[in-house]
């Protein structure tokens, strides 16, 4: 499987004015101008809609194609391979938002000076870095549900037992993925490096989250080393929390730090020029 870049920022669409937009709604806000705005151009990009809604399902529905990942598994605890499947597919979904997606959107607007025009406007160039955060935080959340939905509705998965503690570590896993393509974002001073610096994460981080092999099914030792990395923690909280126990304070303290270190990187080292 290879990485595949969904959002390329030479062809995305320059944002609009949002000090107009904030103008021709006397109740409107100037971050909520922006959200409209930038709303309006990632609905117009299907590649990055497929890649982030589409793809994890379409590949969750071909691995429970394989008659063998459905049948029950002795290692596994007597669970199918597709019940594990679930939990990777949303945690794909994340990954595909927020290392593959948004970086270059980003990145190409700070490149072509759209942040440095907007310094110049009402609007903070940080409304433009808020609004893109939401709407792939969102975007990941929405390809979850939809990949929940098919599991239970096509092959009999069961929803999460622990609904409080799934949800949680959603949201952690969500929140640490966005910090991630933040800082990537800090890190590239061009859209091309985001890029490429991404597809390297991408890859990296497909593995942790369990793509190619169940995070549960690894050996021992590299299972222990792939739970502290994000998205091994966060397919450990998601699969404890789906067979009905609480996520774990380990496996969600994991996420948490990795959260809060790639958000303060990418406060300190952020440049709208």
């Amino acid at each position: 499987m290879t990485a595949v870049n969904p959002a390329s920022p030479v062809n995305h669409p320059t944002p609009a004015n949002p000090a107009e937009g904030a103008g021709a709604g006397h109740s409107a806000t100037p971050w909520a101008a922006v959200l409209r705005a930038e709303t309006r151009l990632f609905l117009r990009e299907p590649g990055s809609l497929f890649w982030i809604l589409g793809f994890p399902v379409v590949l969750l529905t071909v691995l429970g194609l394989i008659p063998s990942f459905r049948d029950p598994d002795e290692t596994l605890g007597g669970r199918r391979v597709i019940d594990l499947y679930v939990p990777v597919a949303v945690l794909l979904a994340m990954i595909m938002a927020g290392l593959q997606a948004m970086p270059p959107v980003l990145t190409g607007y700070r490149e072509r000076g759209i942040l440095r025009r907007m310094s110049t406007t009402p609007v903070r160039p940080s409304a433009l870095l808020t609004a893109q955060m939401v709407l792939h935080g969102a975007a990941a959340l929405g390809s979850a549900v939809l990949a929940m939905a098919v599991g239970r509705a096509v092959f009999g998965v069961r929803l999460p037992r622990q609904l409080l503690g799934y949800a949680l570590a959603l949201l952690l896993a969500t929140a640490s993925v966005l910090a991630l393509g933040a800082l990537l974002c800090a890190l590239s001073r061009t859209a091309r490096a985001s890029s490429a610096i991404g597809t390297v994460l991408y890859l990296a981080m497909m593995f942790t989250a369990g793509v190619w092999i169940p995070v549960q099914a690894m050996p021992g030792t590299l299972r222990h080393i792939v739970q502290a990395t994000p998205f091994g923690a966060a397919s450990q909280a998601l699969d404890r929390a789906a067979s009905g126990g609480w996520p774990g304070f380990v496996p969600l303290g994991v996420i948490l730090l990795w959260t809060a270190a790639a958000a303060l990187s990418a406060t300190r080292l952020f440049r709208w020029e």
